[in-house]
């Protein structure tokens, strides 16, 4: 079986975890006539290969106009529902976005179809949740794991105003899970919305890496300075035949 650990070591966002699929060997020009799909124009995908302390990795931008439009969540589910994605790209889609929008209205105290707001409603959301959906798909991951999540602390700055971190909707998201959060002593936000929601709807488990034989390894590059390498690391794998390692 072919599987995933996400080494979140430097909190997780949604261009982090593209740029590690991507890094990982994930074909960026299938990714591109993928997301071609969704008949969204008007966003510039940019991918590079950067540095960081030495470790070279992927690094995704997502540019958007600065009108561009808001969308609730039906509006973003009706996009992905017209458009030609495979049906498992499309249901983990949907999946990471309502997560996020849940999360949304409960910190605001206001339904699911009225919340409008940046992390679901912005293009560069819906290329990092789809594109990562279509990468997981292209790369034939069958389960993912995912070790616990290390966020900053301080505060941030959003469409809101002034707020605490972890933000108050990756703290709504992680409440009532299994999902353990380390804070590390870095005034900056590390763990995003979008992160958030990706990784609690495809990661199975938390923890320790799973005994696994590694095939391939990507950094997705963060885009804050925190003083130390701030990337998402991915390991592609397989687990290892049971049987034979009883046998040995």
């Amino acid at each position: 079986m072919r599987i995933m650990y996400f080494d979140c070591f430097s909190g997780i966002s949604g261009d982090m975890v593209l740029g590690a699929l991507l890094d990982l060997g994930a074909d960026a020009v299938e990714l591109r006539r993928e997301l071609d799909k969704l008949n969204t124009p008007g966003y510039e995908l940019i991918i590079e290969k950067k540095q960081m302390n030495g470790i070279s990795g992927t690094d995704v931008k997502v540019l958007v106009p600065a009108d561009d439009l808001v969308r609730n969540l039906a509006d973003i589910e009706r996009i992905i529902d017209e458009s030609d994605l495979k049906l498992s790209v499309k249901e983990l889609s949907i999946k990471v976005f309502r997560e996020i929008a849940e999360a949304e209205s409960r910190v605001h105290n206001i339904p699911v179809d009225e919340v409008h707001f940046h992390e679901v409603g912005a293009l560069d959301s819906i290329i990092d949740i789809v594109g990562t959906a279509v990468c997981i798909d292209l790369l034939g991951v069958k389960k993912v794991f995912s070790s616990a999540l290390h966020d900053g602390h301080g505060f941030t700055e959003c469409r809101h105003g002034i707020i605490p971190v972890p933000v108050p909707a990756v703290m709504e998201m992680l409440k009532g899970t299994n999902i353990p959060l380390i804070t590390e002593d870095i005034k900056a936000e590390l763990v995003t919305p979008t992160g958030m929601g990706l990784i609690k709807c495809l990661a199975s488990d938390f923890g320790s890496m799973p005994a696994m034989i590694i095939d391939r390894i990507g950094y997705g590059m963060g885009k804050k300075e925190t003083g130390r390498l701030n990337a998402l690391r991915a390991v592609i794998g397989t687990l290892p035949d049971e049987a034979l390692m009883m046998e040995e």
